[in-house]
């Protein structure tokens, strides 16, 4: 329940993402929630994490304690988190188990990463992948993704700028996000 961007334009990099957690029908704004940035930097690398609250914690210690981890590439990338999966489990008491005909454990967790080279999604099994322009996660996705959409090409606009408009679409009409937002800004290589 959130709405987190990325955006890639013009040697720069952005993510973004709102500040609301929800937890049922129960809403905690950043007027109340004393760490309410949901993005957060590792290994030269920013993060944004949408599903559980609990998330948020269990990834942040995993990568403070993990050394020499890759987020260079989708292949990288999808190296690391297999890497990481194990721990997930065994240290963190993940419950991996999603729908019986899945293929694959869970890693119960979609993760948006900026990186200076490039910017990507992990999904729950895993998957990686990398996005040209922008991608969104979390219940506002849609609606971000839209408004990015519409003003991408906008030669007035960089990546900031754009992902700005993307968390602002969806806190205007996704009841799960709302603002402040957070922005973080990197150059791409």
């Amino acid at each position: 329940m959130t709405t987190i961007v990325i955006v890639k334009k013009a040697g720069q990099i952005a993510i973004a993402g709102d500040s609301q957690s929800t937890f049922g029908d129960t809403r905690l704004s950043a007027v109340d929630d004393a760490r309410w940035d949901k993005i957060f930097a590792a290994h030269g690398a920013f993060f944004a994490i949408s599903g559980s609250a609990a998330h948020d914690l269990v990834l942040k210690s995993l990568l403070s304690k993990a050394k020499k981890l890759d987020f260079s590439s989708r292949p990288a990338i999808f190296e690391t988190f297999r890497k990481l999966h194990p721990k997930l489990k065994d240290q963190f008491f993940l419950k991996p188990d999603e729908d019986e005909d899945d293929p694959y454990e869970s890693s119960q967790m979609t993760v948006l990463l900026a990186s200076p080279h490039g910017i990507f999604a992990v999904f729950s099994m895993r998957e990686v992948y990398e996005y040209q322009r922008f991608w969104a996660i979390g219940s506002g996705s849609d609606f971000a993704i839209g408004a990015m959409s519409a003003v991408y090409s906008n030669p007035e606009l960089d990546a900031e700028a754009i992902a700005r408009i993307g968390v602002n679409a969806g806190c205007e009409f996704d009841i799960n996000s709302s603002l402040p937002m957070s922005c973080h800004v990197i150059s791409a290589i």
